[in-house]
């Protein structure tokens, strides 16, 4: 396809969990077991974020990445937790090769570069989650959505670029978990301004979210999490992916 379908994976205490807007977070399995579907299922590619780690401050959970990595057979991203060039440096010998950064970024925005430098823009992506606040503006926040941060979505989404960000992973916060489609305005914005890659996230709940995210709001790569976790909205878990054919078809 001429795009990326990114299944986006929650990790918590070590365990699969799925979110609705960053909270109630549901376990639905082991991650390493779905790292076997997603391997028959053939990926375009994976995203893991442990939303505990910057959180509570702790490092990434080494040995359960270095599990997973064994086990996966596509291109496999991670963030949570990473402060320092020594954990990036380990993440990526165990044999992943992307890294996303979002809270840290803040506080040290030159992380992105050293990063960018050391390993390529293409090894480090940059997390960015958006909310709305009481006036429907949109916000940059963090922390799993608990730290809010003054620079517009588009000055920041601007500046991660020019740190040498070589994705962004766009968040919407109030479409996460819910089904209800992309925020295709919040994705147009922020498409329309960089000239990296802007991988989509929040909300998917069918193919045509898909076809939207992609056709409507010009999105490099599309990321799913209940989608992928969940047989259909309000049921039980089953981990699966769109059909490829099927999709191509469709963005015909």
């Amino acid at each position: 396809m001429s795009f990326r379908l990114i299944p986006c994976l929650l990790l918590s205490k070590g365990g699969l969990v799925k979110t609705r807007k960053f909270k109630e977070p549901k376990y639905v399995g082991d991650p390493v077991n779905a790292i076997r579907i997603f391997n028959e299922k053939e990926v375009d590619e994976l995203i893991f974020l442990d939303i505990q780690a910057s959180i509570i401050g702790k490092e990434p959970n080494f040995k359960l990445l270095s599990e997973i990595a064994n086990e996966c057979f596509m291109p496999l991203g991670y963030g949570g937790g990473l402060t320092n060039l020594t954990q990036v440096k380990k993440i990526f010998n165990i044999g992943l090769v992307k890294v996303a950064i979002n809270t840290y970024a803040h506080s040290h925005p030159t992380f992105i570069t050293e990063i960018a430098n050391l390993f390529g823009n293409q090894a480090v992506i940059a997390a960015i989650d958006v909310k709305k606040n009481f006036f429907g503006k949109y916000e940059v926040v963090s922390k799993s959505a608990t730290q809010k941060h003054k620079s517009s979505v588009i000055a920041w989404a601007k500046e991660m670029e020019n740190r040498g960000a070589g994705e962004i992973l766009l968040t919407s916060v109030d479409r996460e978990g819910t089904w209800s489609g992309f925020d295709l305005d919040l994705i147009k914005s922020i498409t329309s301004l960089v000239n990296i890659p802007v991988i989509a996230n929040g909300g998917a709940g069918n193919v045509n979210h898909i076809i939207e995210g992609k056709k409507t709001a010009n999105a490099s790569a599309l990321a799913l999490g209940s989608m992928v976790v969940y047989q259909k909205k309000g049921m039980g878990v089953l981990i699966n992916y769109p059909d490829r054919k099927k999709l191509e078809k469709d963005l015909q």
